[in-house]
């Protein structure tokens, strides 16, 4: 298939490497600078650097770009689509993205699959991107009214690229869990960073620091959009965070060593079951 990835960051540059690494199909890179496409054009990432014309051959455009950006494009450009083709996107919310993709599905004639790699680093830019970052991680595809045909063939897509497991949800569970999974965590790390014990933590600091911490090196303007399109889920999960870190709080200061212990055990008998 011709397979179209537009944005050449870690997320995009990553497909482009891993559809080169293990498989046979032709990859069109698109993005706005230049000179990112030709680092990926000389390192082998794509076969052809492409623009809008590039979409009339593409069986499967990847749009591997902030949330708004990907709906803004897809409007500008979605009549150079071919019928039929599959589109889909990568980014970290669904309820906002998918029933304006899917309308402009309608109004294009191709299928849109929303789906979301569950997978990434600290670092980004194409220079980060990686053949394995893929490996063994979770595909999350949100089938939106798309065909079982485009369904199969966008998961059949992430097994060969090394996926490790496909999950199949709705938008509302999608937001829903990564605003605990993902977006919460993130918010926990910068919170966490902001202490003025921060920046004196070398030589006091091991493993816990590291591994609260490490999600705090963030891309501070991809993330406000998520947060804020993900808003409700996410208070929700806010709440519940701060209700939970209030007990331990007043457990301490009421220096209630039972209530303390109590909620510590209970914390770790979850992990515990989880079995991770």
């Amino acid at each position: 298939m011709n397979i179209a990835v537009i944005g050449m960051g870690i997320i995009g540059g990553s497909f482009c490497k891993a559809f080169k690494k293990y498989t046979d199909h032709y990859i069109i890179g698109i993005n706005r600078t230049q000179a990112t496409l030709k680092q990926a054009y000389d390192c082998g990432a794509i076969d052809e650097i492409g623009d809008e014309n590039s979409l009339k051959k593409a069986d499967v455009v990847i749009m591997a770009v902030y949330p708004q950006a990907a709906i803004e494009y897809i409007e500008k450009y979605g009549s150079y689509l071919k019928k039929g083709c599959i589109v889909t996107d990568s980014s970290g919310i669904k309820m906002e993205i998918c029933p304006k993709m899917t309308e402009l599905s309608h109004k294009f004639g191709f299928e849109f699959v929303g789906s979301h790699p569950m997978a990434g680093k600290e670092t980004n830019g194409f220079s980060s991107s990686d053949a394995e970052l893929y490996k063994g991680a979770s595909y999350i595809i949100v089938p939106c009214d798309a065909s079982e045909n485009a369904v199969k063939t966008l998961a059949n897509l992430a097994l060969k690229i090394q996926f490790g497991r496909i999950k199949y949800t709705t938008p509302e569970e999608h937001d829903r869990m990564i605003a605990f999974t993902s977006q919460l965590p993130h918010v926990l790390a910068c919170s966490y960073v902001l202490s003025p014990c921060c920046m004196n933590h070398k030589g006091f600091s091991a493993g816990s620091y590291h591994d609260v911490s490490r999600v705090a090196n963030i891309n501070s303007k991809l993330w406000t959009e998520l947060f804020m399109e993900n808003r409700e889920p996410l208070l929700k999960e806010l709440d519940l965070l701060i209700e939970n870190i209030t007990q331990i709080t007043d457990a301490i200061k009421t220096n209630d060593e039972k209530r303390l212990q109590e909620l510590l055990e209970q914390a770790h008998k979850t992990k515990e079951a989880l079995g991770e």
